[in-house]
């Protein structure tokens, strides 16, 4: 009889609505169990069902069922009846398709690859407040990737050590200084001076270099906590707030995204915490869905891997969040599912962890123009310090965009050659 409920929920005469929500699973039974009983039981654990038939049912209910309707070992496609979600609630959303069914002993691994989120889902939440063509326009840059640097080592840095770092990065030539995701206000470098001394040395690398110059500073905290953050930075004269998306929650990200909106500060996401559910490639859930969350929720920009960085980042994976985050529209394409964004504005891609120099031609060949490539060690491991460091990142990026080989360009470029000295072409493990 158990077996029967659960069969209820699958159906492969289903043909899904345009209001419904798409899961595509990847599914493993526990030993014994079918993959259509396993699928019904996710179907049903996500929905509306239990692990027997109730006398509480009703054929009113009934049509709130999760309908397993494409079955295609390992491979799965769940449809939700939009009515299951709060609207603008992404919480909510995810403790349904992403909740219980994880633990459910008939499954022995179960991934969440993809979401095809509904209208009616898509415009209950704002997306980015600037998006690609907003933060270009901060900096007035349109036609190169803009740069980042995080402060090495990323902890242990006074706050008056960390601000001149800043400041000889900026004179360097690169945009944004970065907060390391596990900086927020530590004995050794306390948020509101680092805050205050980093943005005067802003300003005066601004005057310096007649480049506008920003901060990516990491507010994550208690969310209270965090909207005194964002306010302060505003009050300093900044343009952005950096948070770690993950381990602060959804909600509050929600919460720091409506602020940000009153404030007029674009919001940079580090994805901290992920490869923790989305590095198994058989259980958990994919940095795909992770991402267009994120869009939805509002991030102006966001960490997607590098490739040929020190990070696992296959290229498939990276190529795919990019389109899934700069798209207006996405098709369907072996196990990615179609998307359209509704006029969702696009998320700025950042390519960061191991880079340097020399991976510059290949991270653009792979990403494009539209990009923010960070690079830490890349920056302050050159041999004569950070501000050169900074301008053989700036260098390498003015080659590649010149089409003219690295080699060729450090010829009469000192800090580019000194890079290629150091680094070569080298791929970090």
């Amino acid at each position: 009889m158990t077996t029967e409920w659960y069969l209820d929920f699958v159906d492969a005469d289903y043909r899904p609505s345009s209001d419904d929500l798409i899961a595509l699973f990847r599914v493993e039974p526990a030993r014994g169990i079918s993959i259509a009983e396993a699928v019904g039981r996710i179907a049903s654990e996500s929905s509306i069902g239990t692990w027997t038939k109730l006398t509480t049912m009703t054929p009113e209910k009934r049509r709130l069922m999760a309908k397993a309707f494409f079955i295609r070992k390992p491979w799965v496609k769940v449809a939700y009846p939009v009515e299951l979600f709060e609207t603008g609630n992404m919480p909510q959303v995810l403790s349904s398709i992403a909740g219980n069914i994880f633990g459910m002993k008939a499954i022995k691994n179960l991934r969440l690859e993809d979401v095809s989120f509904p209208p009616a889902l898509i415009k209950s939440f704002p997306g980015p407040q600037f998006g690609i063509e907003g933060i270009r326009k901060i900096f007035g840059v349109k036609d190169r990737p803009l740069t980042v640097t995080v402060p090495k080592p990323k902890l242990g840095m006074s706050s008056e050590e960390h601000a001149a770092a800043g400041y000889e990065a900026w004179l360097g030539g690169l945009d944004l200084l970065k907060d390391d995701e596990n900086l927020s206000s530590q004995s050794f470098n306390q948020f509101e001076r680092r805050a205050r001394l980093s943005f005067k040395m802003r300003d005066k690398a601004e005057k310096e270099t007649g480049e506008k110059k920003s901060y990516l500073i990491n507010v994550t905290a208690e969310t209270r906590e965090m909207l005194r953050r964002a306010n302060l930075v505003k009050k300093l004269g900044g343009e952005y707030v950096m948070v770690d998306i993950l381990t602060a929650g959804w909600a509050a990200v929600q919460t720091l995204r409506e602020e940000c909106e009153r404030l007029g500060l674009a919001i940079h996401a580090h994805r901290a915490f992920h490869a923790v559910f989305t590095r198994n490639r058989k259980h958990g859930m994919s940095m795909v869905v992770v991402a267009k969350v994120a869009r939805l929720q509002g991030v102006d920009q966001i960490h997607v891997g590098t490739v040929v960085g020190k990070l696992e980042s296959p290229k498939e994976e990276v190529l795919t969040l990019k389109e899934e985050i700069t798209s207006d529209r996405v098709e369907e394409s072996g196990e990615i599912l179609p998307q359209d964004w509704c006029g969702i504005k696009p998320v700025f891609p950042v390519s960061s962890g191991g880079l340097h120099p020399g991976l510059v031609p290949e991270v653009m060949k792979l990403l494009g123009r539209d990009i923010l490539i960070q690079a830490g060690g890349g920056v302050w491991g050159h041999p004569d310090g950070g501000r050169a460091g900074a301008m053989a990142l700036r260098q390498a990026i003015e080659a590649t965009l010149d089409g003219v080989p690295l080699t060729k360009y450090a010829e009469s470029h000192r800090e580019l050659k000194r890079a290629l000295e150091t680094w070569g072409y080298s791929r970090p493990r």
